[in-house]
C-alpha cells in the first residue's frame, strides 16, 4: 500500500461517489490510473464495499442502544444464526470476556426495546445501555505508523 493508494482511499472514504477524474486531480495522477488502482484494491480485498449510510433517526428509529449478551450453555451458535435475522441490529460482534456478544441496535421506542430484549432472553443474559450521543464517528482507517 503506497502513499498514492492511501490518498485514493482517503478520497473514497470522504466521498465514494466522486469521479475518478476528481480523485486523480486530488492525488496527481490520471483518471485511468485511478481506476486501475481502485480495481486492484477491490480485487485484493482492500476495498470491501460501497455503501449508503442512512440515518436511523430520520426513518423513525428514536433509540440507539448497545446490548451485550452472555449466552447460555449451548445457545451461542443458535444465537449467531438468529441475530442475522434481526432488523434492529446494525452491528454485531463476537467478543472475549464475560459476555459473548455485543450489538448495536436501533429501535423505534421503549416498547420496541422491551420487545427486542424479550427475544434475547431465550439465548442468554443481556445488558443494555442507551446511547445518548455519538462522540466520535470515523469510518476512515488511518494507517499505523
Amino acid at each position: 500500500m503506497d502513499a498514492i493508494n492511501q490518498h485514493i482511499l482517503k478520497c473514497l472514504q470522504s466521498n465514494a461517489r466522486q469521479s475518478n477524474a476528481a480523485i486523480g486531480r486530488q492525488v496527481g495522477i490520471s483518471s485511468p490510473a485511478v481506476a486501475e488502482r481502485i480495481k486492484k484494491m477491490e480485487d485484493a480485498g482492500v476495498i470491501l464495499a460501497y455503501q449508503t449510510a442512512v440515518s436511523p433517526f430520520e426513518i423513525g428509529y428514536q433509540l440507539k442502544a448497545i446490548i451485550t449478551l452472555r449466552a447460555f450453555m449451548g445457545m451461542l451458535k443458535p444465537f449467531l444464526e438468529k441475530v442475522k435475522t434481526y432488523n434492529e441490529v446494525t452491528n454485531c460482534y463476537r467478543i472475549t470476556g464475560n459476555e459473548n456478544i455485543v450489538m448495536e441496535v436501533v429501535l423505534k421506542n421503549q416498547k420496541h426495546l422491551e420487545t427486542f430484549i424479550d427475544q434475547l432472553i431465550v439465548y442468554g443474559e443481556s445488558k443494555t445501555q442507551i446511547v445518548l450521543s455519538q462522540v466520535v464517528k470515523n469510518n476512515e482507517i488511518k494507517p499505523v505508523r
